[in-house]
């Protein structure tokens, strides 16, 4: 049982992450968590630096613990994301790059790209971020230097 199981996610994407992100949230809340869905809703374009503020505010007010971002790559949300210093938002492909972001670096952010990541793997993803805790020890001074 990881410490993640009863808290809240804050998920949002862009308009190249809605399907993803629907997918996602309807796993997770499958799975008996509480998920803060953040939008955005539909196929019309809009701007993913404002879903990483939304997720970002989310964890700095304290209606979520942790978050899910997802843009077409995962690449330009991930920077917008990380410009919040409370934020350590990880891009992953795997998941074993998830569960490492976690043990390691304590990423308070899973990020995908839904045109570069499958929808299987994003689930692997989204399975080993959230059943990981942070190991700390040798890792706790190189995290904190993040914020």
């Amino acid at each position: 049982m990881s410490s993640t199981d009863s808290i809240t996610i804050a998920i949002a994407s862009d308009h190249a992450g809605v399907e993803m992100k629907a997918a996602l949230r309807a796993l997770l809340e499958g799975q008996g968590r509480t998920v803060l869905d953040l939008g955005t809703d539909g196929a019309a374009s809009v701007d993913y630096p404002d879903f990483a503020d939304a997720v970002a505010a989310a964890l700095a007010d304290g209606r979520a613990t942790l978050g899910v971002l997802i843009c077409g790559t995962g690449i330009g949300i991930s920077i917008a994301a990380n410009r919040h210093r409370h934020v350590r938002a990880a891009l992953c492909h795997s998941s074993t790059d998830a569960r490492l972001s976690r043990q390691h670096n304590n990423a308070n952010v899973l990020v995908l790209g839904a045109r570069t990541t499958g929808i299987e793997v994003a689930k692997d993803c989204v399975a080993a971020f959230f059943a990981t805790d942070f190991e700390g020890g040798r890792h706790a001074a190189r995290v904190a230097k993040f914020s």
